[in-house]
């Protein structure tokens, strides 16, 4: 698989490949962003099996992650290599740090795990990936622009999607790890044991650290992301 010339980067948060986390998150979405291998998915009492693995689709083509600055393509003159020259100088200038506890919520109308509290270490590092990297991306298509007004903008997103590729970014951020997709018109009952069952895997996991960024990679137009770099915080 050729990640040297993707069609589209992501910068993620991820948690360790030998962690209980990754362990859990990606066997939760059914793919292994690392290997590329499909994974067994649990089987969740009240919820039939094609239905958890509808409900979890879209995340599981973007790989197990928290998005701190949003797919996008490279400018033609630069390539991965200065994309990953440009996330070191940022992983320098901020240290790593203990995570604060993650819970399942169903905030925007589909289920993932967010901080409990506001985190300014989590908001700092975005914003750096948002701001620092931008001059290294293509200007969005107009195609693009459309898909990312799907949802309703404000005034201030709107200004963030033209300056910075993606509305939800500075202080419209959100640090969150998708377990599902939207979750329209699914019974309440099988919400509830959706929300049971991942609080039940997640809220047993130890507590987590931020000690990289992450780098993905959209090899082809469609493709599924895969995972291909981290790059140290300071400790």
């Amino acid at each position: 698989m050729n990640t040297e010339n993707a069609y589209r980067y992501a910068i993620y948060y991820a948690p360790e490949a030998s962690s209980e986390w990754w362990a859990a998150g990606s066997h939760w979405l059914g793919r292994c962003a690392l290997t590329g291998r499909q994974l067994a998915q649990a089987v969740i009492e009240g919820v039939a099996p094609e239905r958890f693995h509808r409900c979890t689709q879209d995340p599981r083509r973007y790989g197990w992650h928290a998005t701190l600055k949003a797919p996008f393509v490279l400018a033609r003159e630069e390539s991965l290599a200065s994309l990953i020259a440009g996330l070191r100088r940022i992983a320098n200038q901020h240290s790593a740090f203990a995570m604060p506890r993650l819970q399942v919520s169903t905030d925007g109308g589909f289920l993932a795990l967010r901080p409990t509290v506001r985190h300014p270490c989590i908001h700092s590092t975005a914003d750096a990936c948002v701001t620092g990297l931008q001059a290294l991306t293509q200007a969005l298509t107009a195609e693009d622009l459309t898909r990312r007004r799907q949802k309703r903008l404000t005034a201030r997103q709107e200004r963030y999607l033209q300056a910075w590729s993606y509305p939800w970014v500075l202080d419209e951020f959100q640090f969150h790890m998708s377990l599902t997709g939207p979750l329209r018109n699914i019974p309440t009952a099988e919400l509830t044991a959706l929300v049971s069952a991942a609080q039940e895997r997640f809220d047993a996991l130890p507590a987590c650290r931020f000690t990289h960024l992450s780098v993905f990679a959209e090899p082809q137009v469609g493709a599924n992301f895969v995972w291909i770099d981290n790059v140290a915080l300071r400790t």
